[in-house]
């Protein structure tokens, strides 16, 4: 949960699991990708710490992150590269970056491209064409997801019912939490858009299912993940 809930309920993201990679060549230099989901500072500095280490005899390790539902956390850094032709096109390549069409709302994202000089220098506009298009290359090829913020609603009902109430309530589509038992009841929890139209519709659709014996109470939000094919 967060600790100041976003203006956005939904983004876009990396899938979960590890570092992206993709390399491009521009006129025999080597441009290194890596794409790391990261919901913190901390956790984008690491992937260029890193790959530092990682790759120590590189001449550039450039990066760009955005975090945070809103997009609020931005940086970038040319890391020797001429004033602005690498981190700043890397970030705005994440920051426009469509999701679906007209939407661009990727973040929690960490990008460094390393750079292996090979001997040609690009120009300025060479370089800014060649940062971008490597991150937009390598999320092309990346997996995504979809963060929705949920909120959290439970209702405690007798032990001889809940079986059935939660398959009924997973048959009208809602999307079940955890349950919990208790000594004179079972708690189960639904996930509901965190809007008020959906939590009185999820509340509408209890009563109904239950003949107005049990109630929804909204408690907390969590944001869950939906893979994107």
């Amino acid at each position: 949960m967060q600790e100041h809930e976003s203006r956005a309920t939904t983004y876009t993201t990396l899938a979960a699991g590890g570092d992206f990679r993709h390399e491009l060549e521009v006129k025999r230099s080597r441009f290194i990708t890596v794409l790391r989901r990261a919901g913190t500072e901390d956790a984008a500095r690491d992937l260029v710490a890193g790959l530092r280490r990682e790759f120590h005899d590189a001449r550039h390790h450039c990066s760009a992150f955005v975090i945070g539902p809103d997009r609020t956390v931005q940086r970038s850094s040319d890391d020797g590269e001429p004033a602005g032709t690498a981190g700043i096109p890397m970030l705005e390549a994440l920051l426009k970056r469509e999701t679906a069409p007209g939407v661009t709302d990727l973040s929690d994202v960490s990008a460094v491209v390393v750079r292996y000089f090979g001997g040609v220098l690009l120009g300025a506009g060479g370089l800014v064409r060649a940062y971008s298009e490597s991150v937009s290359a390598a999320l092309d090829r990346a997996p995504l997801a979809r963060r929705s913020r949920r909120r959290i609603c439970s209702t405690a009902v007798p032990h001889a019912a809940a079986g059935r109430l939660e398959n009924d309530l997973r048959a009208a589509g809602m999307v079940m939490a955890d349950t919990s038992y208790q000594d004179r009841h079972t708690v189960l929890r639904i996930a509901v858009a965190d809007n008020a139209a959906a939590i009185a519709a999820a509340s509408d659709r209890l009563l109904q299912l239950t003949a107005g014996s049990a109630e929804l109470n909204p408690d907390g939000t969590e944001w869950i993940n939906e893979r994107l094919d």
